[in-house]
Parts: structure tokens; C-alpha cells; sequence
């Protein structure tokens, strides 16, 4: 096997490996902390929401500094602090003993994450440029399913064996996710090369990369696309009891809502990154925006819990082909040696999104109800198809033209 795609197979099931274990904690994070004694329920929907956000807000300020290092030192060993670092701090949040405790340890594992990007930049600097879409969807397709499969898992055992075990299992996973890289991972990384060249700061970084027109493009979609798409998501539960009644089945058709765009999302990312090789990754990240923004207005219009679900896996299709493109493009427009830090840059957009969208669509909720945000949520990814043919595609037209 040829050994790019080794590396992509291994970091296939270190992605799984990885958000399946970050994701695991989330069915019952508000229950972790009532059994730390926290009973009033103001204070646990406040703490579970600013523990949740923690580790965004230091992942967007600290991803860009990981990803200077990651162009000079390797992307492998980037990778392995970050996933060995996260073993360590997942185990730890077993042992907390207040939510102030559960608080910093979100905050510094948000400090020290990484895994993600650094595997995303070493995929795109070894992997051949005719295969870089087909390799980001792949690595989508292994993160898709640990962040499906993780809640699942986390809530079954919450059940079975309480909350603490949780935490050191998946400890237990991101330290495997971590040695299996260690062990079978190969990076073609010229050390000494990147060590000459000269040092430069994380704003000097932006500015260089700022200087091509794409990029900041690029990152202003990865913001957009996760700032529509989880703007709905806090609400999502629900809008599930709105349509259905409380049953003993809410709690099951809740989770079924929230996960069946990832499933349709898993299998579409490898088949959307190879057309994307083949076609080209603008013509396929406009296609998948405006089939997202369209898969949003049922979801506003929906009568009962069965039509929700087939939006959304309606939506989780095209959803597929939005990130792998985006990361293909990135590489397509980065220069050489500056992979990581692109990245990083992005993860951090990813990371602001994350964080901001949900806020927002719950505050949009209380006044436009959660069918008017996923309104709002098509009309932004219509917007960014305008972007994307102004910046990208109108782009790549003129310079051929100038070419010619």
C-alpha cells in the first residue's frame, strides 16, 4: 500500500478515536455535575454551557500558535502532543471535584487540542495533489463517525457504569488514537529545511497568508457554514418535543435528529472529495452550499419529527462536501511550509463559529422561534455561494484569462 494512504487510514481512526472520546462527555456533562453537588437548575444550564464553550474559546486563541510550530518542528509531533496532552486532561476531569475544576481542565484542554488540524496539514502535505479531495473527505468520514458514535457510547455507559469511568476510558482512547500514530504514522518533513527558515509571529503569519485572496475567504466560509449550521443545534430537542409531545420516546428521537445528518454526512465525504479531485473543489463547494441552504427550509417547515428527519439527512449529504472542500482549497492556495499554520488559522474560524453560532441561534430562538433561525441558516449559506463565486471561482476565471 502506497504510503500516503497508510498515513490516511491510520489518521482515519485517530480522528475516530479522537471525537469519539471528546464527544462522549456530552449526553451527560449537566448530570456529571449534579452528582459534584450543583442542584439548582440555573446554575447547571450556566456551568454546563460556559464548561461545554471553554475549550473553544482557548482552542481559537491558541490553534494558531500550535500551527507556527507544527511548519517548523513536523506535523507528527505536533499531533502527538496534542493527543497525548488530551489523554492526560480528559483522565484528569474523572478525578474533579467542583464545576470551577471541570472548567479549567476544558480550558486547558482547549489550550493544548490540535489533533485535528496538524492531522488535516500532514494528510495535505503527503498526500498527492490529484487525491487531496478524496484524502480531506476521508478524514472528515473518520471524525464524522466518532462524533456520531461518541454520544451514543457515553450515554450507554453513563447508564451502565456512572460518569467518572467515562472520563478514563476516554483518556484510554485518545491515548491509543495517539500510539497508533506514533507507531504507524510517516511524515515526509524536511527538519532541518523548515529550521532555517526565519521566524516569523503569528500576526507577520496571518499577514502572509492574508496577502492571498482566497484564505481569508476560506476562513470567513469555514465561520459561516459552522455559524448556520449550529446555530439551530441547542434548541434542536425542542423543536423535537414541539413536534412530537413528551414521550418516553423524546429522548431517543431527539438523539436520532442530532445524529442522522452525520451519518449521511459520513458516507458522503469521501465521494464528494473525489469528485471534488475530479471537478474541481470550488464548482463542488458551491454545489454542497446551495444544496445545504436548501435542505434548510423544510427543516422551518415541518409538520411532524419524521419530515425533520429526512432534512436532515438530506442536509448531512451535502454537508459532506463542505469542509473537505474547504481544506482542499486551502492546501490548493497555501503556499509550501505554511500548511499548519493555514490550518490552525482556520480551526480557530472553526472554533469562533463553533462557539458563536449556537449562542446567537439561542438568543434568535426567543424572538423568531428556531424555524425562523434555520430561515436564517439557508439565507447565510445562499450568501456564502455569492462568496465563494466572487472570491474563488471569479478569481480562478480572471487569472486564467490573464493567462491566456
Amino acid at each position: 500500500m502506497e504510503r500516503w494512504r497508510i498515513n490516511l487510514l491510520v489518521l482515519w481512526f485517530g480522528q475516530f478515536f479522537v471525537m469519539a472520546g471528546m464527544t462522549m462527555i456530552i449526553p451527560f456533562l449537566p448530570l456529571y455535575l449534579q452528582e459534584l453537588g450543583m442542584s439548582d437548575p440555573g446554575q447547571l444550564s450556566f456551568w454546563a454551557g460556559i464548561i461545554f464553550a471553554g475549550n473553544f474559546v482557548t482552542s481559537f486563541f491558541f490553534q494558531p500558535i500550535w500551527g507556527g510550530l507544527a511548519d517548523r518542528y513536523g506535523r507528527k509531533m505536533m499531533l502527538l502532543r496534542s493527543g497525548f496532552g488530551m489523554a492526560i486532561v480528559m483522565t484528569l476531569m474523572g478525578f474533579a471535584q467542583s464545576a470551577w475544576h471541570l472548567l479549567l481542565l476544558r480550558l486547558l484542554n482547549g489550550t493544548i487540542s490540535g489533533f485535528v488540524p496538524a492531522a488535516i496539514a500532514l494528510v495535505s502535505a503527503n498526500t498527492p495533489k490529484d487525491r487531496i479531495g478524496f484524502a480531506m473527505g476521508m478524514v472528515q468520514s473518520g471524525g464524522m463517525a466518532g462524533t456520531i458514535l461518541g454520544p451514543l457510547l457515553g450515554g450507554l455507559m453513563a447508564s451502565s457504569m456512572g460518569y467518572r469511568p467515562i472520563f478514563y476510558i476516554t483518556g484510554a482512547l485518545l491515548f491509543f488514537a495517539s500510539l497508533l500514530a506514533a507507531l504507524l504514522l510517516k511524515e515526509d518533513f524536511n527538519k532541518a529545511e523548515a529550521r532555517i527558515q526565519p521566524k516569523i509571529s503569528i500576526l507577520t503569519g496571518l499577514k502572509q497568508l492574508g496577502k492571498i485572496p482566497q484564505l481569508p475567504a476560506l476562513f470567513c466560509v469555514t465561520f459561516l457554514i459552522q455559524f448556520a449550521l449550529l446555530g439551530p443545534m441547542p434548541q434542536m430537542p425542542l423543536y423535537v418535543q414541539e413536534l412530537y409531545g413528551r414521550t418516553e420516546m423524546l429522548a431517543f428521537l431527539a438523539g436520532m435528529v442530532g445524529s442522522v445528518n452525520g451519518f449521511s454526512n459520513m458516507i458522503s465525504s469521501p465521494i464528494l472529495g473525489r469528485w471534488g479531485d475530479r471537478l474541481g473543489s470550488e464548482k463542488i463547494l458551491s454545489i454542497c452550499l446551495i444544496g445545504s441552504a436548501i435542505a434548510c427550509i423544510p427543516q422551518a417547515l415541518v409538520t411532524n419529527v419524521w419530515q425533520l428527519l429526512v432534512s436532515r439527512f438530506f442536509l448531512g449529504i451535502f454537508m459532506g462536501g463542505l469542509l473537505p472542500s474547504v481544506n482542499a482549497l486551502i492546501r490548493q492556495y497555501t503556499p509550501d511550509g505554511m500548511e499548519s499554520r493555514a490550518y490552525s488559522f482556520n480551526t480557530s474560524t472553526l472554533s469562533l463559529g463553533n462557539l458563536i453560532g449556537p449562542i446567537t441561534g439561542g438568543v434568535l430562538t426567543a424572538t423568531i422561534t428556531i424555524r425562523g433561525v434555520f430561515i436564517i441558516s439557508a439565507v447565510l449559506l445562499l450568501l456564502n455561494v455569492l462568496w465563494v463565486r466572487k472570491t474563488l471561482i471569479g478569481k480562478e476565471k480572471t487569472a486564467e484569462s490573464d493567462s491566456g
